[in-house]
C-alpha cells in the first residue's frame, strides 16, 4: 500500500471530489461530523477553522492506495479498519476526519481529508507529511498483512531487471552478428528482435543517446545499462566498420534520412576512437608517428 499526503486550501473543492458519485464512491470512515454531504462537512471544517485563520492551507488531503489484488479484495469494513489504523499512525484521532473509498477504475483507493486545525485552534504540523504518511501508510500494511510500498517496488525492481537484461543482451546480439554500420542499421537490427529504439534529439538538433521501448517498458540507453550510452553505442558501432563511425562536418552523423549533430560527448567519445584508431592503423604498417627526431 501506498500513502501521500499534503496540506491544501480548497478544503469544499476536495471533499466534493472525493463525494462524486461518478467514480463509485463511498464513505468508509468519519469522524467528529454529523454532516451528510460534502457542503455541510466542508462547513464544519470551516467552524473549527475559523479558530486559526493565519493558517492558509488548512485542510490535510491523503491518499491510500492499496495494490490492485488487496484492493479487490478489501471490504469496507477493513478499508475503514485501513483508514482508522492511518489516523492513528498519523496522530489524527481527534481531528475531524472523513474517507471515501473510490472504485471507479481498476485500482481502489482512498481519499482521506482530515481538519488540519485542531479543536483547540493549534495546527497540525505538517513538516514532512508526504514522508511520513508514506511511513504510516508502510506501517498499517504490515499489520493487516497487505503488501507495503516497499514490496511493491522490490517487485518492480526484479522484474525491470529481467527486462533490463533482456534488451542488453539483444543488442549485444544485433552488435556482434548484424554489425551495424550507422544508427540507422542498429535501430533497423533492434527492431527485428521487438526492440524500438527513439533517438532523444534536444531542441538545439544534437543527438543526446537513445531510449528503448520493449514489452511496455521505456528506458534511457543509461538505465539499461552503463554500456547503452549514447556514447557507448556510437563508439560500438564505429568498431564493426571497418572505416569507423563516419563524421560529417561539425560531427554530424546521419539518422533517419537527415544529417543529426551529436552532443558533445558522444562526439568527443567517437573523435578519441577515430584516432585511437589511426594511431594503431600507423603502428600496424611501420609508418612512424614519432616526432621527427
Amino acid at each position: 500500500m501506498i500513502g501521500k499526503g499534503k496540506s491544501i486550501a480548497h478544503t469544499g473543492a476536495s471533499i466534493s471530489y472525493g463525494w462524486n458519485q461518478d467514480k463509485g464512491s463511498e464513505i468508509v470512515h468519519s469522524q467528529h461530523l454529523i454532516g451528510e454531504n460534502p457542503k455541510e462537512i466542508t462547513e464544519e471544517f470551516k467552524l473549527v477553522q475559523e479558530l486559526n485563520t493565519r493558517t492558509k492551507n488548512n485542510t490535510l488531503s491523503f491518499v491510500l492506495s492499496p495494490t490492485v489484488e488487496d484492493g479487490n479484495k478489501l471490504s469496507d469494513k477493513q478499508l475503514s479498519k485501513v483508514v482508522k489504523g492511518f489516523i492513528s499512525e498519523m496522530k489524527l484521532t481527534h481531528h475531524q476526519a472523513v474517507a471515501f473509498v473510490h472504485r471507479d477504475k481498476q485500482h481502489t483507493h482512498i481519499h482521506l481529508y482530515a481538519n488540519r486545525i485542531g479543536f483547540d485552534g493549534q495546527a497540525y504540523k505538517d513538516s514532512f507529511i508526504g514522508k511520513r504518511s508514506q511511513l504510516a501508510a508502510e506501517k498499517v500494511a504490515k499489520e493487516m498483512g497487505l503488501v507495503t510500498a516497499r514490496e511493491v517496488q522490490k517487485e518492480r525492481l526484479l522484474g525491470l531487471k529481467a527486462i533490463r537484461n533482456e534488451i542488453k543482451h539483444i543488442h549485444e546480439t544485433v552488435m556482434e552478428r548484424g554489425r551495424p554500420k550507422d544508427f540507422d542499421s542498429y535501430i533497423k537490427l533492434m527492431k527485428q528482435q521487438k526492440v524500438v529504439v527513439v533517438p532523444v534529439i534536444n531542441n538545439a538538433n544534437r543527438l543526446q543517446g537513445f531510449r528503448f521501448r520493449y514489452k511496455g517498458h521505456n528506458l534511457k540507453g543509461s538505465e539499461v545499462h552503463r554500456s547503452m550510452t549514447g556514447g557507448k553505442i556510437a563508439l560500438g558501432i564505429s568498431n564493426t566498420t571497418s572505416k569507423g563511425l563516419s563524421l560529417e562536418k561539425g560531427a554530424s552523423v546521419p539518422l533517419a534520412g537527415k544529417m543529426v549533430e551529436m552532443s558533445a560527448n558522444m562526439a568527443l567519445t567517437l573523435t578519441k576512437n577515430i584516432i585511437k584508431r589511426g594511431i594503431k592503423h600507423g603502428l600496424g604498417t611501420g609508418i612512424d608517428i614519432g616526432m621527427g627526431y
